[in-house]
């Protein structure tokens, strides 16, 4: 039973910490795509429905970068702060980098990283999280996406393999601006940093994990050290196929990991690392949302309840609503986790 008394920020994080929680906390991400197919209204009567306990926070900023231009869920041609040109063709998504920018390393000296984008009103964002009783995260470093975006995927990927002294250097122009905006969302009153990057695969990560290691994980164990000095929690956001890099995670002090679970093994999952990180959801978006039947949406959250689950925490209820997903099943899911005895495992056994 919800308890009247506990905010939503108290109830994520008694269940980042394992302190029993009044229940599971909720997460909607509603996508623009989603808005598009369901309909304004019909979302936000959900939300209404099913209020959230995370929320990303306002960012404001008293400099906005000259270089952004366009809207990136619109059709047509969208450049983001950095000078990355994205090609859309369909309304509610983010569209392509089709030319990189940094085509040729020879124009890596022309990289500039939109540091005054960085100079977020503070002030503002303090007194929206002191009006809000919501769990609320900020920030949102994203090294191997920016890479990707300014170098194009298919040649990052072959850098990665052939380790050109370059790739060094991007490596280290895109890991500053990221810690510096990290820093200064630490300073902030928000409850938790950011970072998301997609490293899997539907069956394995894009590189090795070896390689992950070397060159990557050193610049997520800096992000968590700024969330960890603040008195932060870490969130972090991967799909794909994971697996072999969630001990690394949990090593470096990851709080709360997001991934598509049902890509990978969620018994494996469970044995291995119930109850030392927070599941933040998800829901399989690729066949459970936009076509399971309502027994097997319930059966699908009861698969995670089983295996992820326990009374102290450790588990949100989240999902994204993207345009396939059904209404009725997104419904489904958040009644399935009411229907579950959060404070007893004996219906689980």
């Amino acid at each position: 039973m919800t308890d009247p008394m506990m905010t939503s920020r108290e109830r994520v994080q008694r269940c980042l910490e394992f302190d029993r929680p009044d229940r599971v906390p909720r997460q909607l991400w509603s996508t623009p795509i989603g808005r598009l197919q369901h309909g304004a209204e019909g979302m936000a009567a959900f939300e209404r429905r099913w209020p959230n306990d995370i929320a990303w926070s306002i960012c404001p900023t008293t400099a906005p970068s000259q270089l952004g231009q366009g809207d990136p869920y619109s059709i047509g041609r969208y450049r983001d702060e950095w000078g990355c040109v994205f090609e859309n063709i369909q309304d509610g998504v983010m569209g392509e980098v089709k030319q990189p920018i940094l085509d040729d390393w020879s124009k890596l000296e022309d990289i500039r990283p939109p540091y005054a984008a960085l100079d977020f009103d503070i002030e503002a964002i303090n007194d929206y999280c002191a009006r809000s009783d919501l769990f609320l995260l900020g920030g949102k470093a994203e090294p191997f996406q920016r890479m990707q975006f300014l170098r194009g995927t298919e040649s990052l990927l072959l850098d990665l393999a052939e380790q050109p002294a370059e790739l060094q250097e991007l490596l280290k122009i895109v890991h500053a601006f990221h810690c510096r905006e990290l820093e200064i969302w630490s300073r902030t009153r928000v409850n938790a940093l950011f970072v998301g990057d997609d490293w899997g695969s539907q069956n394995s990560l894009l590189i090795s994990p070896q390689l992950w290691r070397r060159l990557f994980k050193p610049l997520y164990t800096n992000y968590a050290r700024i969330a960890r000095n603040a008195g932060k929690k870490l969130f972090m956001h991967s799909d794909g196929f994971i697996l072999d890099i969630y001990e690394d995670l949990i090593e470096i002090g990851v709080d709360a990991i997001n991934s598509q679970l049902f890509c990978m093994n969620i018994e494996e999952i469970g044995r291995r690392f119930k109850g030392r990180i927070a599941f933040w959801g998800e829901m399989d978006r690729q066949y459970v949302l936009p076509f399971g039947t309502l027994d097997e949406v319930r059966a699908a959250v009861h698969r995670i309840v089983k295996n992820l689950y326990r009374p102290e925490g450790g588990v949100i209820a989240q999902f994204e609503m993207t345009g396939s997903a059904k209404l009725e099943n997104a419904e489904a899911v958040f009644q399935a986790w009411d229907e579950f005895p959060l404070t007893t495992d004996q219906r689980l056994r």
